[in-house]
């Protein structure tokens, strides 16, 4: 491929990479393509930043290209009125997702989109929740738990499947971050009962929020144990594990697409 390459060969070595037993496969979870997304990440290394590009690729309509335009675009460069845009131009959750995460996140209108999508429906409220989660962990300065929460409490039962599986993270979060709003979180999560019975494979952590977050707080509360004789407190400070302590990453939770 050409160091600048037209649309037309983009879309021609992004055809290549078309698999179609993937594509059945990511079909069962409502994603529209069948490419190996590590192979898609190569392709944008190669190409690296190529705003123009991306604004073609997007205007395809096509998941691929969406995809691809999502790694190599100038985020910055986009208004809230072009990203609400966009926002609201997705039908597939993985192409959501890269979007919020690639787009919206390095963008310099995160907080505004984050209340315009919060109470949109499906995939806009997903994004909105998913901002909101992210806003809950990191920088939850005012922020209103309690009312977030009211809400978490009164909608997410209802919800489409794709926005509530964001609330679910919210509320989750909000439990293991939160020690002040933990037990409402769980009460919450109890009474509304959201996937309950969703499967977890082995050694991951149930997405049912009281689950997750009794989990997650026993791992992030769990004390040091620390070694005696050749290893010293120091090292298990870099990182190592004394015996019977806990791994402290993040449970892996699967999630519908």
């Amino acid at each position: 491929m050409a160091k600048n390459p037209t649309l037309k060969e983009t879309m021609r070595e992004l055809a290549a990479l078309e698999d179609p037993r993937m594509r059945e496969v990511n079909e069962q979870r409502g994603d529209d393509h069948g490419v190996n997304l590590t192979h898609l990440r190569e392709l944008a290394k190669r190409l690296k930043t190529q705003h123009e590009l991306a604004l073609q690729l997007w205007a395809t309509g096509n998941t691929v290209a969406r995809l691809l335009a999502t790694l190599v675009c100038k985020p910055k460069a986009l208004s809230p009125a072009e990203l609400d845009a966009m926002a609201r131009d997705i039908g597939a959750p993985k192409l959501l997702d890269w979007f919020i995460v690639n787009v919206v996140k390095p963008s310099r209108h995160t907080e505004e989109l984050r209340v315009r999508w919060k109470d949109g429906d499906s995939l806009v409220g997903r994004a909105g929740w998913s901002l909101t989660t992210e806003r809950v962990v990191k920088n939850a300065e005012g922020l209103d738990l309690d009312a977030l929460l009211d809400q978490i409490e009164q909608e997410m039962k209802q919800a489409p499947v794709h926005k509530q599986w964001a609330m679910n993270h919210c509320l989750a979060e909000i439990g293991i971050h939160h020690r002040e709003h933990r037990a409402r979180a769980i009460e919450i999560g109890e009474s509304l009962a959201v996937l309950i019975d969703y499967p977890a494979s082995p050694g991951c952590t149930p997405p049912y929020a009281p689950v997750w977050i009794a989990e997650m707080v026993r791992r992030r509360e769990a004390p040091v144990q620390v070694r005696t004789g050749a290893r010293s407190r120091s090292r298990l400070g870099q990182g190592e594990r004394g015996p019977g302590q806990r791994s402290t990453t993040k449970p892996r939770t699967r999630k519908p697409a």
